[in-house]
């Protein structure tokens, strides 16, 4: 990254009109835009930042399905390939937007943040880009697990639902997006952000009902798993594709009302770590 980044003498340059008289809100927009488009930009150059939602996902899915499930019975019968994808979906998306934060952690360790804050942008619009950025490879994270799917086996039972479904899950993945972006902002390097970012998403998504029913799992284990956000975005979504849902069994409430759940969750999460997010990068980019 250097100083004279295509898409920050873009935005430099053609910002200045809007800043001497355009409309707050516009500013504002104009500058996410830059910076997302920066961001985006970066993964162009260099893809092998996309491993975790190209990659990842297919050879996920192939050893998910065909080497564990293949001793994996569900309660009620059915396909495990039919019940596994929703369950990937949640799963790679959850553990990619590990990303996150360890983009703004190489952002704000690697002096770039410092080159921003002498232009006339809006501070958050680094946050916001990143979120969006981070946002449109969970798109692409969620189209290849979904064609993979489609590939060995998988469908849904309408296309309405699967969009239905699938609009569930990227705001759960925005939402998490915000979760790690608190993370990369308080850690000292990327490679911090990346150690407990680890130790915090893989439990989140394995301890779920993701790749197996909570029923059998010990009672402790159980009831984290079934009050789980993962699992409620889970369950929401093997609803709404019509495929084997286990989970609607259970008599705990995110159980019984997935969709509504995981739109709550994905929205508390949110409330809550956009603003921390806003004011821990603000304290960090302050003198």
């Amino acid at each position: 990254m250097t100083l004279a980044d295509p898409a920050l003498v873009t935005g430099a340059g053609t910002r200045a009109p809007l800043a001497a008289g355009g409309p707050r809100i516009g500013r504002h927009l104009w500058d996410v835009a830059v910076l997302t488009g920066r961001n985006l930009v970066h993964i162009a150059r260099e893809p092998a930042q996309l491993s975790d939602v190209t990659i990842q996902p297919v050879l996920f899915t192939a050893l998910f399905v065909y080497v564990f499930g293949a001793g994996m019975v569900l309660p009620d019968g059915g396909s495990y390939k039919q019940f596994a994808i929703a369950g990937l979906l949640a799963l790679n998306l959850t553990t990619s937007s590990m990303g996150t934060a360890v983009g703004l952690s190489t952002d704000l360790n690697g002096g770039i943040i410092d080159r921003f804050r002498t232009l006339p942008m809006w501070r958050a619009s680094v946050l916001v880009g990143r979120s969006i950025a981070d946002l449109l490879t969970a798109v692409l994270c969620t189209a290849i697990v979904l064609v993979t799917g489609v590939v060995i086996g998988w469908r849904p039972d309408s296309v309405v639902g699967a969009l239905e479904g699938i609009a569930v899950f990227l705001l759960f993945s925005y939402a998490m997006s915000w979760g790690c972006a608190c993370l990369g902002v308080v850690s000292k390097s990327a490679e911090a952000a990346q150690g407990v970012g680890l130790v915090i998403l893989f439990p989140l998504a394995f301890v779920s009902n993701s790749l197996v029913p909570t029923q059998h799992m010990p009672s402790v284990l159980r009831w984290i798993a079934d009050w789980n956000p993962v699992s409620a975005v889970t369950a929401a979504a093997r609803n709404l594709f019509g495929n084997p849902n286990p989970s609607s069994a259970i008599s705990a409430w995110p159980m019984q009302h997935p969709v509504v759940a995981s739109l709550l969750w994905s929205a508390a999460l949110i409330a809550v770590f956009a603003p921390l997010a806003a004011v821990l990068y603000r304290r960090r980019t302050t003198d």
